[in-house]
């Protein structure tokens, strides 16, 4: 019953993160990626084969196989990747919020004549035009 539990549970987090994805909305992008990122975490730890309660260090006098000892090494990977994931949502999370107040929306595929960028060069224009009149060059 554990296994079908814990693969349910990695198949549900990788479906929602997908959804998440798809959406293209600032917001779910990062917390898609988060729980796609939690899904492979349990993977790796699946396919390690957790041995709860076993010593990951091999003693003397008892025989080093994986049934009676834990393998450190998905734990290690999986501990890196939290790190990374964590610094990767903290960056993701500033990078929406930058675009949420620059376009003034949560899309992240709107048409280019909905961006605020398409307005920089009229107001460039503008900008140059002034310095020209008031006797400067235009570079």
């Amino acid at each position: 019953m554990t296994p079908f539990l814990l693969a349910s549970g990695i198949g549900v987090l990788t479906a929602t993160g997908v959804w998440l994805l798809l959406r293209a909305r600032t917001f779910d992008l990062p917390l898609g990626l988060t729980l796609l990122s939690y899904a492979v975490n349990l993977f790796i730890f699946a396919m390690g084969r957790l041995a709860v309660g076993a010593p990951p260090i091999v003693r003397p006098g008892i025989a080093a196989t994986l049934a009676q000892y834990a393998d450190p090494l998905p734990q290690a990977l999986v501990l890196t990747a939290i790190v990374i994931s964590f610094a990767m949502t903290g960056v993701l999370l500033a990078l929406a919020l930058k675009i949420r107040f620059a376009d003034g929306s949560d899309h992240c595929d709107a048409p280019p004549g909905d961006r605020l960028a398409d307005e920089a060069p009229e107001d460039a224009g503008d900008t140059v035009a002034a310095a020209e009149a008031a006797g400067g060059q235009r570079t």
